[in-house]
């Protein structure tokens, strides 16, 4: 997986996001991605914060 400088790990498929956004009607702008990702990163850590406090090994999707 690919590291943006200074950032987290990218965990999106770059070509996927801006596909999607394309298929709005719009546009995407450079700095896009890695807000997703920041996005991403964030609710998965949440999601796996909710495991552990559940006492689980598992994230699952109700930690969503």
């Amino acid at each position: 997986m690919a590291k943006k400088k200074g950032g987290k790990e990218i965990l999106l498929v770059g070509s996927k996001v801006k596909a999607y956004i394309k298929a709005k009607g719009l546009m995407s702008s450079g700095e896009l991605l890695e807000a997703v990702n920041c996005c991403v990163c964030c609710c998965l850590d949440r999601a796996a914060q909710r495991a552990k406090d559940n006492g689980r090994k598992t994230v699952q999707a109700r930690d969503v």
